[in-house]
């Protein structure tokens, strides 16, 4: 008989993580996917003009001047790849939360596949400045990054090193079927 699962505080909270970003991530697609139908050079403009920022800004002005090229297609690209992404992590944190196997698996995979990324953008990536411009500090960015990059680190980590003891009762049903088997 499978031994009863084990308390797994810590489990929990990257399950809910990776919930919370999901669903953050699924509502972000679907607002996205409500502009595309839209002028987003306006629609800047009358977010800038409510907020009571001036839309001439030189600044403001050439993010509008970006917006102007992003075609409907674009837009609704984004929103299907933000869409599946926060539905991956939905299903990934629905089966921590559950405690199904396959999904520290699918955890490991998604939190490793971003840490050479990470590491890339923390000692590559450099500011492309135009003609002129003055470089403006990083330092904010790369902070964020490097606790991303730390988190994901201990995630792997914790999942890998606990994964028997989390699953324990999926291990254990594993090896009484294995050993029904040879006693058939």
């Amino acid at each position: 008989m499978p031994q009863e699962k084990n308390h797994a505080p810590t489990l929990y909270v990257i399950a809910i993580c990776k919930l919370a970003k999901g669903i953050g991530l699924l509502l972000l697609a679907f607002g996205i996917f409500t502009l595309s139908r839209r002028d987003l050079p306006d629609v800047f403009d009358n977010f800038l003009q409510w907020i009571h920022l001036d839309p001439e800004n030189h600044f403001f002005a050439r993010i509008a001047d970006w917006l102007s090229t992003v075609t409907p297609g674009n837009v609704r690209t984004t929103a299907l790849a933000t869409g599946l992404y926060g539905m991956f992590l939905v299903v990934g944190g629905t089966g921590l939360a559950i405690r199904a196997k396959w999904a520290i698996w699918l955890t490991i995979g998604e939190s490793a596949f971003f840490i050479p990324i990470e590491i890339f953008e923390l000692t590559q990536r450099h500011l492309h400045l135009e003609p002129g411009e003055e470089p403006r500090p990083q330092l904010f960015r790369r902070i964020g990054l490097a606790i991303v990059l730390g988190l994901n680190i201990v995630i792997v980590w914790y999942l890998l090193k606990n994964r028997q003891r989390l699953f324990r009762h999926h291990y254990q049903l594993n090896q009484s079927e294995k050993s029904s088997k040879i006693d058939a």
